[in-house]
């Protein structure tokens, strides 16, 4: 099994719920393939550097993953007859300098998702002290 890595740009039309859809379509192509997803990054909705299909931003997500080689055909297949999809790259992972790159990133992303999230900073309630006067 070989590393990839896997970037793919979304139209940016897509609803929160399309694109979660498309990006869990992918996933399942991908594992039906007998890929193995170690992360998945969304770096959100970002500008082209030039105007795809009348679009000038894309919702950019990278996948990292290991799998046997005819799975990538398989994947870039589906991928190009899917009109969501606006562009993708395939990057594979060979010598051991690139191996560490990949360990590293997958490392980053695992640990970026398990943090904890912002601490929560409670409010203090102030109290006043009402002072009744006799009369």
């Amino acid at each position: 099994m070989r590393h990839y890595e896997l970037l793919v740009v979304v139209k940016p039309t897509l609803t929160v719920e399309e694109l979660q859809a498309k990006l869990s379509f992918l996933k399942e192509i991908l594992e039906k393939n007998g890929a193995v997803i170690a992360a998945t990054l969304e770096m959100g909705t970002r500008k082209l550097a030039y105007q795809i299909d009348k679009f000038e931003r894309g919702s950019y997500v990278v996948f990292y993953f290991t799998a046997p080689t005819p799975a990538i055909a398989e994947v870039e297949r589906l991928i190009r007859i899917t009109e969501e999809f606006i562009r993708f790259m395939t990057v594979k992972f060979e010598n051991q300098k690139e191996l560490r790159f990949w360990n590293k990133q997958v490392d980053k992303i695992t640990k970026k998702s398990d943090a904890p999230a912002a601490p929560v900073v409670e409010s203090k309630e102030i109290v006043e002290d009402t002072v009744t006067t006799e009369a």
